[in-house]
């Protein structure tokens, strides 16, 4: 099957992506689904985010609660402040001071009342503990977290210890911080100074359920990545195997045509599916298939030219040493006459081997076009009339209307075909006969007939008049005159045009053949594919 075109496609240049070519397809399939899972992944990491914003509202509420408790706490006598001290401390679990301006504890919730909340020691907690931490630690490096100061209740208790104070004090305005407990957990403190300028009240609380709801956030996130990264793997491995095991087995097969050892290597069809990969697996088989025909045909080819070559080399040669040795003027001319026939013969042997054997490749890399051949016909038919192609022969061809039998194909290798088919009609009709052609299209085909007033072919060699080197001629002909490849050239140049050669009795029961070509008309070309 010949390509309308010749493309740079059929041989592209190296792929730059060198780092590809040693990866297997299984690990890149894998590898780009995997990504996606890591990028979904990667929201592990901006719960950091999510952290960083739940503190800076803890610490916006933390200023509102301490702004209005200060402005509560002035307007109350000391028996009063520690009341509402007492209460606000248990309501909030926090814990609430009062320094005077000086720096000096004046008032404390956790002497006041017990102690609504305990720093943990982290020596004294589990492993699940310090793996926790770890992991916290991990995520806040990944992310280039800001560092964040360390909790530290200092001896004794003044003002001095609290940055937020002072800077309240100093400033009067409302001041709020976070550390970290000792085990890693928030503290959240907050300051002002007192509106009437007779003190500083610090407010702090352990958010022990802030490093809870990262920690459980973090922990589904991280189940929900690990169940679709699961998901996608067994996947990526299902469509793996779905690609790359038959792809396997086409190239193992490959190899094995390539390599040649066996006679017959069966590449496997994959009829049940319906994809790509199956009309790949269809035409790797369709094509070791017909890799496999043209081999053969080429060792018959072979073959045959070594039987045909023998036989007018051997005639030579027996005419050439008689010359040497006969002295009978009339018998030297007649070896002389069969030495010169002979010369003839291989001439016209060796042309027509040499074009049967370059056909297909010249087909191969032909561009086909627009043939009209109704045109084609009847300019033929011209041609052999004035050269005396027909020897006696009439000739009668009903051209079709122009446009109607138009096909896609070589202009000079239908041409040949045509005029093959007429020099075998000319040789078995009678002199005096008259060979009929016709060209139609019937349901996007073009077909062409020749028909003749010979003897006709006989149902069991309707196929071997195809083959090359075939021998049945006319009665009354010369040996030799013909090399047996016309018909034979005839069905290459057909078939390479994705159609097809055939010969039956004439319709009307008369002495005679048909042969018929069969060509797609030319908005009817389309490769064609094999069924599974």
């Amino acid at each position: 099957m010949a390509p309308d075109t010749v493309s740079q496609e059929n041989n592209p240049p190296a792929l730059r992506l060198r780092w590809t070519r040693r990866v297997s397809l299984t690990w890149r399939i894998l590898a780009v689904n995997v990504f996606a899972i890591a990028m979904l992944g990667g929201g592990l990491l901006y719960l950091d985010s999510y952290r960083e914003q739940i503190i800076q509202e803890r610490l916006e509420q933390e200023q509102q609660s301490i702004w209005l408790l200060g402005h509560a706490l002035e307007r109350l006598d000391q028996a009063d402040r520690i009341a509402m001290m007492r209460a606000v401390s248990d309501r909030y679990d926090s814990r609430i001071r009062l320094y005077d301006v000086s720096g000096a504890l004046l008032l404390d919730s956790f002497a006041l009342a017990p102690p609504t909340y305990a720093l943990r020691d982290p020596d004294e907690e589990p492993w699940q503990r310090h793996a926790a931490r770890l992991l916290d630690q991990g995520f806040d490096w990944l992310v280039d977290a800001q560092r964040v100061d360390r909790f530290v209740e200092r001896q004794p208790d003044r003002l001095r210890n609290w940055p937020e104070a002072v800077a309240a004090l100093e400033g009067r305005s409302v001041h709020a911080r976070m550390r970290y407990a000792p085990d890693r957990t928030p503290m959240i403190s907050a300051a002002i100074a007192l509106p009437r300028g007779d003190g500083v009240l610090v407010t702090s609380y352990n958010a022990r359920d802030i490093t809870r709801i990262v920690r459980a956030e973090r922990f589904n996130l991280a189940m929900i990545v690990l169940a679709t990264a699961l998901v996608s793997v067994l996947f990526s491995l299902f469509l793996a195997r779905t690609i790359v095991k038959p792809l396997r087995r086409l190239a193992s097969a490959a190899v094995r045509v390539r390599l040649g050892r066996a006679r017959e290597v069966v590449v496997p069809r994959l009829p049940s599916r319906g994809d790509e990969i199956g009309l790949l697996a269809r035409s790797l088989s369709d094509m070791s298939m017909a890799l496999r025909q043209k081999i053969d045909a080429t060792e018959a080819f072979a073959a045959d030219v070594s039987h045909e070559l023998k036989n007018p080399l051997a005639s030579l040669r027996s005419a050439l040493e008689g010359l040497g040795s006969v002295k009978d003027e009339a018998l030297r001319a007649q070896l002389f006459e069969i030495a010169c026939s002979d010369v003839r013969r291989l001439d016209r042997l060796i042309t027509d081997i040499s074009e049967a054997s370059r056909v297909d490749a010249q087909l191969t890399r032909t561009r086909f076009e627009p043939i009209d051949l109704g045109e084609m016909i009847e300019n033929l038919l011209e041609v052999r009339q004035v050269r005396g192609l027909n020897q006696g022969r009439e000739t009668a061809f009903a051209r079709p209307r122009r446009g109607v039998a138009v096909v896609m194909g070589e202009g000079t290798r239908l041409e040949r075909v045509i005029s093959n088919l007429l020099d075998n009609a000319v040789s078995f009709s009678p002199p005096g006969g008259l060979v009929r052609i016709e060209a139609t299209q019937l349901r996007g085909r073009v077909l062409v007939r020749v028909i003749d007033e010979g003897p006709g072919v006989l149902p069991s060699e309707r196929e071997e008049i195809f083959r090359r080197f075939h021998s049945a001629r006319p009665e009354g002909e010369a040996f030799g005159q013909h090399s047996g490849l016309g018909l034979a050239i005839a069905r290459t140049i057909v078939e390479g045009h994705h159609g097809t050669i055939t010969v039956s009795d004439r319709d009307d029961g008369a002495p005679g053949a048909v042969f018929e070509i069969c060509l797609p008309a030319m908005d009817n070309q389309e490769l064609p594919i094999s069924p599974a």
